[in-house]
């Protein structure tokens, strides 16, 4: 159960978390630390696999449709096109020729180090092969776990558990330091409320435009429009089980080639996973770009996988307003009450 506790007369009480808000900033940390134990189980099992010599005998960038985990959809995902390192080796075990095209224990999800693995592994390279002695279909070219994966563990944790007894121990505080500044401090807790979402916000747009700035200086290539429509989907169910407003959201595909390598790219713009319920809105703020037109493609060179074709970032300037908004009405909450 919650509990109410102020100790300022006048102070309106305020509500430690309740149990399922700690559930939910634990349960995804929860199962990151899950699925990286169950990582390293696989690794300590790899390690005794017998070795085999292979040949790579197919190395390309390829794409794929991979289903993504999405929060803000009544299905609970989307299907979006990402880039993978395609490396086909062959290898022999009991006279019998094999092929796989695993590289790692890790799970890959698409448009990270494509470059890298394809130029790791290029045609005709000669490869160490592990395979699972029971199943010699199963194989890998690397058995080690990403380096510094716990290390990056261990910092997410810290962090949440950090969230979760400051929310526990410092809300109350807060709210008091708060109501002791206010001309009502029963207040308190919308005006923090109403700083917070500011804040939020306002990160959000400082993350937009750095990374606008960035994307200027990536170099440019000739890309190909493959698809561009408006998406209609349903949005998440509420609190109270309602359905979701139907939403709107401009999908674009298009293919681009960088240092010999194809790409395809479903971001048209740094800020292109917005969505609005009012088609006509979708559409006026998107421009609507041809099939097979030709274009631009600033092309992150770190990273080939991430590409886009508009640098501007109009949406920072939304936020922007949105959290002027909000520090507006916070300073009038404090003041006027």
């Amino acid at each position: 159960m919650a509990r109410l506790t102020s100790d300022i007369p006048g102070e309106m009480p305020v509500p430690d978390l309740p149990w399922f808000v700690y559930l939910m900033l634990l349960g995804p940390l929860l199962l990151l630390l899950g699925a990286a134990a169950y990582k390293t189980l696989q690794v300590r099992a790899a390690r005794e696999w017998p070795e085999a010599p292979g040949k790579v005998v197919v190395s390309e960038a390829e794409v794929r449709e991979t289903r993504v985990i999405d929060s803000d959809r009544e299905s609970g995902y989307r299907n979006e096109q990402r880039n993978y390192a395609n490396i086909i080796y062959e290898y022999s075990v009991a006279g019998q020729k094999l092929r796989n095209n695993r590289v790692s224990i890790g799970e890959d999800r698409g448009n990270f180090q494509v470059a890298e693995t394809i130029a790791k592994y290029p045609i005709g390279a000669i490869v160490t092969v592990y395979y699972n002695p029971l199943h010699p279909k199963e194989a890998v070219l690397e058995r080690d776990l990403p380096k510094g994966l716990w290390g990056c563990l261990g910092i997410g944790t810290v962090i949440v558990l950090g969230i979760i007894f400051g929310s526990a121990f410092g809300l109350n505080k807060l709210s008091q330091f708060t109501a002791a500044h206010l001309a009502d401090p029963k207040l308190s807790p919308l005006v923090i409320a109403f700083g917070a979402f500011g804040c939020v916000i306002a990160l959000f747009a400082l993350a937009l435009q750095k990374q606008a700035g960035l994307a200027k200086k990536w170099p440019v290539v000739t890309g190909t429009i493959q698809l561009s429509e408006v998406e209609q989907y349903r949005a998440a169910r509420s609190d109270n089980g309602r359905r979701g407003q139907v939403m709107y959201q401009r999908k674009v595909s298009y293919t681009y080639s960088y240092n010999g390598n194809s790409y395809t790219n479903m971001h048209a713009s740094l800020a292109s996973n917005v969505a609005s319920s009012s088609d006509w809105l979708t559409r006026k703020l998107t421009p609507p770009y041809q099939d097979g037109a030709q274009v631009k493609v600033w092309v992150n060179p770190a990273n080939p996988s991430e590409a886009t074709l508009e640098q501007g970032i109009g949406v920072a300037w939304v936020l922007w307003v949105l959290a002027a908004g909000f520090a507006g009405l916070t300073f009038y909450t404090a003041i006027h009450g």
